[in-house]
C-alpha cells in the first residue's frame, strides 16, 4: 500500500509543483523577464501568464497591465494562438477600471470580460478576486453577494476549483463586511482548503482571514490559533516582507483586544518593518501601521506617545484618501482620533471623529463596524450626560448586545469548521478500520507463515541425513577435482613454457641465420686478403674492411633484434602487473603520441607528418597502469607513422600523412583513439592483427608481438578492450576503451 502511495505522489508532485510555480510567479519579475524575450510566442506565453496572475486591486497594476494588453493582442494578431475576443473586452473594462474614480461602466465590462473567460474555458482566480474590491468601490456592496453566489454555482457544475476558491474567497469578505461571521469564516476556510492545491499564497491568506474574522466575532482563541498557524505556513513557504503585513497586524489587533499591551506593541512594530519592504505600496500599508501602534499606545495609556503616529497617520490620508475599507482591512482612523481625544478630555474633538467614524462606516456600508460604532457613541453620550443622544444610538439594546457578544463569543466556532473536524473524524476511523483489516489480515498470514514453517522444519529435518551424506560424497569429490586442477595447471604451464619457447626459437632463427651468414662471409673476405700484388692487396684490403665493417653493422642489428624479441616475450608474459593508479590520461596520451613522433623521426629525418590532438576537457583521472597504457599508445603511435609512410613513399606529392589521437569521457567508461591515414589493412589481416608473431611489415622490421602484447594489456591488464577498424587505401583507427 505505501509504495502505491509513493507512486501516486510522484506522478503528482509534478503537475502540482508546475501549478504553484505558475500561480505565485512574482509580476514584476515576471515583467521584468519580457526584455530578454525575443521570440514572439515566448513573449506571447509570458504576456498571457502575466495576466493570468496580477493584482488589479492596485490602482497602478491596472495602469501597467493595459500596454502589456496591447502587446498581447498585437502578438495573437499575427500568431493566432488563441480566440483573444476576451482579452480584448478585458481592456475595455481594464481602461475604464484604470481611471480615478472608476468609470461606473467598468463593472459591467468586466464581468463580460470574465464571461468570456468562462466560454472559452479559461480559468481567472485573479480576475475574480480583484472583482470584490470593484463591487465595494462602486457601492455595489449587495451586488457583489448576488454575482458571486451565482459564479460560485456555475464554477461548482463545471467542477472549476481555481474560479471556485476565488468565489469563496469574495464571498467570504462579504459575509464578513455583512457581520455573518459564520458565513464569513465557513466560505474563507473553503476557500483555503481549494487554495491549497494551486496557490499558496492565498491559502495562507484565507487562513489569516478566517483568524481575523474569528477576532471580530470575539472568539480571541480561535483568532490566535489560525494566526499562528498562518505564520507558521509563511515560514515555511518564504512568505516575506508585505506579504506577512496582514497576518502581523490582525495578531496584534487580537493582543490588544486582550489586554496583552507588550505583545500587542511588538507585533505592531513587525508590521512597521513589513510595511516599508515595499516601495510601491510603502505609504498606504504604513498608514494602517501607523493606526495600530496608536490604538496601542492609547490602550497603554500612553496618550502623548500616540499622537506623532496619528498625526503621520492623518498626513497620508489626506495625500491617499483610503477608503474606509480596503484591501489590507478596516482603515479605522476616525475611530482611532476619537479614543485619543477622549482620553485627553477633548470631548468635542472626541464626538466629532465619533461621528464621523459612524458616517464612513454607514456610507460604506461596512455592517462589521457599525454596532460597534453605535456602542461607543452610545456609551460616549452617556457619560457626557446627554441621555438623548444616548438614547438616539440606542444605548440599552446595543450594549446588551455587546455583552451578549462577549459572553457567547467564547463559543462561536464556524460551520465549515466543524464539517472539517467532522470530516478529520470520519477518515480517522476509516484509516482505523482499514489498520484493523490489514492487522487481521496480517495475523491470518503469520499463521499460514508459521505453519509453512514447521511444514519446512520437518522436511528439513527429514532431509539433513542425505544432506550430510552427500557433503560427505562431496568433499571427497571436491579433493580429487582439486588434485585434478593442480595437474591440469602444471600441465598449462609447460603448455605455455612449450609455446613460449617454439615461438622465441622461431623468431630467433632468422636473425641467428643472418649473423651466422654475415659471420662465414667475413671468414672468407679475411682469408682473401693474403693474395695478390701489393697495390692489389691493398685495394683488396679497403673492399674487405668495408665489407667487413657492412657485415659487423648487420651482426649487431641482428643481434639486437635477438634480444628485443626475447624482450618483448618477456613483457608479454609480464604485462599487467603492478597497481592502477588515477592517472590523467590526456596527459598520458599526448607524452605517449609526442615520444612515438620524435622515434620515428629519429629513424627517419626527412620525414613529416600532421599531429592532432582532440583531448576531452572534461576527462576525469582514470585507474590504470601508466607503464603498460603508455607502452600502447607509442606502439599503435609507431604503426600509424609507419603506415602513413608506406602511403607518402606510394603516393607521394599528392599526399598529406596525418594522425589523429583522441580522448574522451563516456557514462561507461573511457576511449581512446588512435586514427590514421595511412594504406589501411585488408579484412584478412585485421582479423590476424592481434596474433602473436603475426606482422605486415617486411622480414627483419617486425616482431609480431606489439599489437600482441598491447591487446593483453589493455584485455587483461585494465579490463577494457582493443579494437580496429579499417579500409585499405583510405586509413586505419584503433579504439580503446578502459571502465571507469
Amino acid at each position: 500500500m505505501k509504495w502505491i502511495i509513493t507512486l501516486l505522489a510522484l506522478l503528482l508532485s509534478g503537475p502540482l509543483s508546475a501549478q504553484y510555480k505558475y500561480w505565485e510567479t512574482d509580476y514584476d519579475s515576471l515583467s521584468h523577464s519580457l526584455h530578454g524575450q525575443v521570440a514572439d510566442t515566448t513573449r506571447l506565453r509570458v504576456l498571457v501568464q502575466l495576466v493570468d496572475i496580477i493584482d488589479l486591486s492596485e490602482l497602478r497594476r491596472r495602469r501597467q497591465l493595459l500596454p502589456q494588453l496591447d502587446e498581447l493582442l498585437t502578438l495573437n494578431k499575427q500568431l493566432k494562438k488563441f480566440d483573444d475576443v476576451p482579452y480584448q473586452q478585458l481592456r475595455i473594462g481594464l481602461r475604464l477600471w484604470a481611471q480615478d474614480p472608476p468609470n461606473p461602466q467598468a463593472l459591467a465590462a468586466m464581468q463580460q470580460a470574465i464571461f468570456l473567460f468562462d466560454e472559452a474555458n479559461r480559468e481567472v482566480p485573479r480576475l475574480l478576486i480583484a472583482m470584490a474590491p470593484l463591487f465595494n468601490q462602486l457601492r455595489q456592496v449587495p451586488a457583489r453577494g448576488v454575482y458571486f453566489r451565482e459564479k460560485l454555482a456555475a464554477y461548482r457544475l463545471r467542477g472549476n476549483k481555481k474560479n471556485m476558491a476565488a468565489c469563496y474567497l469574495a464571498l467570504g469578505g462579504y459575509y464578513r463586511h455583512k457581520g455573518d461571521y459564520n458565513q464569513s469564516i465557513s466560505h474563507l476556510l473553503r476557500a483555503a482548503d481549494l487554495f491549497r492545491e494551486f496557490d499558496h499564497t492565498h491559502y495562507v491568506n484565507e487562513i489569516m482571514a478566517s483568524g481575523a474574522a474569528y477576532a471580530d466575532w470575539g472568539n480571541t482563541q480561535r483568532a490566535l490559533y489560525y494566526l499562528r498557524q498562518a505564520m507558521e505556513l509563511e515560514n515555511a513557504y518564504k512568505i516575506e516582507g508585505v506579504k506577512r503585513f496582514f497576518t502581523i497586524e490582525a495578531i496584534s489587533k487580537v493582543y490588544l483586544r486582550q489586554g496583552r499591551y507588550q505583545e500587542a506593541l511588538r507585533y505592531a512594530n513587525m508590521g512597521f518593518k513589513a510595511a516599508l519592504s515595499d516601495s510601491a505600496v510603502k505609504a498606504v500599508y504604513t498608514a494602517y501601521a501607523l493606526v495600530q501602534k496608536s490604538a496601542v499606545l492609547l490602550g497603554m495609556n500612553q496618550t502623548e506617545q500616540a499622537y506623532p503616529f496619528l498625526r503621520r497617520a492623518q498626513h497620508l490620508d489626506d495625500s491617499l484618501h483610503l477608503p474606509m475599507t480596503g484591501r489590507v482591512g478596516e482603515f479605522e482612523l476616525e475611530a482611532t482620533w476619537a479614543q485619543y481625544h477622549d482620553a485627553r478630555h477633548d470631548y468635542p474633538q472626541a464626538e466629532k471623529h465619533w461621528l464621523r467614524a459612524y458616517q464612513k462606516a454607514t456610507a460604506a456600508r461596512m455592517d462589521v463596524l457599525l454596532p460597534r460604532y453605535l456602542a461607543q457613541l452610545s456609551r460616549f453620550y452617556d457619560a457626557q450626560g446627554r441621555p438623548a443622544e444616548a438614547q438616539r444610538y440606542s444605548r440599552a439594546y446595543l450594549t446588551l448586545a455587546d455583552t451578549l457578544n462577549a459572553a457567547e463569543g467564547a463559543f462561536h466556532v464556524a460551520q465549515y469548521e466543524g464539517e472539517r473536524i467532522e470530516q478529520a473524524q470520519n477518515a480517522q476511523i476509516a484509516n482505523l478500520r482499514h489498520e484493523q483489516a490489514l492487522q487481521a489480515l496480517r495475523i491470518k498470514q503469520r499463521n499460514l507463515l508459521l505453519g509453512g514453517a514447521l511444514l519446512v522444519v520437518i522436511l528439513l529435518s527429514g532431509l539433513g541425513v542425505f544432506i550430510y551424506r552427500q557433503l560427505q560424497n562431496n568433499r571427497r569429490t571436491l579433493q580429487q577435482l582439486r588434485q585434478a586442477q593442480n595437474q591440469l595447471v602444471q600441465s598449462e604451464k609447460w603448455a605455455f613454457v612449450g609455446e613460449l619457447s617454439a615461438g622465441i626459437a622461431h623468431e630467433l632463427q632468422n636473425p641467428l641465420n643472418f649473423m651466422k651468414n654475415f659471420a662465414e662471409v667475413s671468414t672468407k673476405l679475411m682469408d682473401e686478403m693474403g693474395n695478390g700484388t701489393s697495390v692489389q692487396q691493398n685495394n683488396l684490403q679497403q673492399e674487405i674492411m668495408t665489407g667487413l665493417r657492412q657485415n659487423l653493422r648487420e651482426i649487431s642489428e641482428h643481434g639486437l633484434r635477438a634480444s628485443a624479441i626475447i624482450k618483448n616475450m618477456l613483457e608479454h608474459s609480464r604485462s599487467g602487473t603492478g597497481q592502477p593508479v588515477p592517472t590523467d590520461l590526456n596527459k598520458l596520451a599526448a607524452e605517449a603520441a609526442q615520444l612515438a613522433y620524435k622515434g620515428f623521426r629519429t629513424q627517419n629525418p626527412t620525414f613529416n607528418a600532421t599531429l592532432k590532438t582532440e583531448y576531452d576537457p572534461e576527462l576525469r583521472p582514470a585507474p590504470v597502469l601508466p607503464q603498460d597504457l603508455s607502452r600502447v599508445l607509442i606502439n599503435l603511435c609507431t604503426n600509424a607513422l609507419h603506415a602513413v609512410q608506406q602511403r607518402q613513399q606510394i603516393e607521394q606529392a599528392n599526399y598529406k600523412p596525418e594522425i589523429c589521437v583522441c580522448t574522451a569521457q563516456h557514462s561507461n567508461g573511457v576511449e581512446i583513439r588512435v586514427c590514421d591515414n595511412g594504406v589501411g589493412m585488408s579484412e584478412s589481416v585485421q582479423r590476424q592483427i592481434f596474433e602473436p608473431f603475426f606482422t605486415t611489415k617486411p622480414a627483419g622490421e617486425g616482431t609480431g608481438l606489439g599489437l600482441s602484447l598491447s591487446y593483453d594489456i589493455i584485455k587483461k591488464g585494465h579490463g577494457g578492450s582493443l579494437n580496429v577498424s579499417s579500409e585499405v587505401g583510405k586509413g586505419t583507427e584503433f579504439i580503446i576503451t578502459l571502465p571507469c
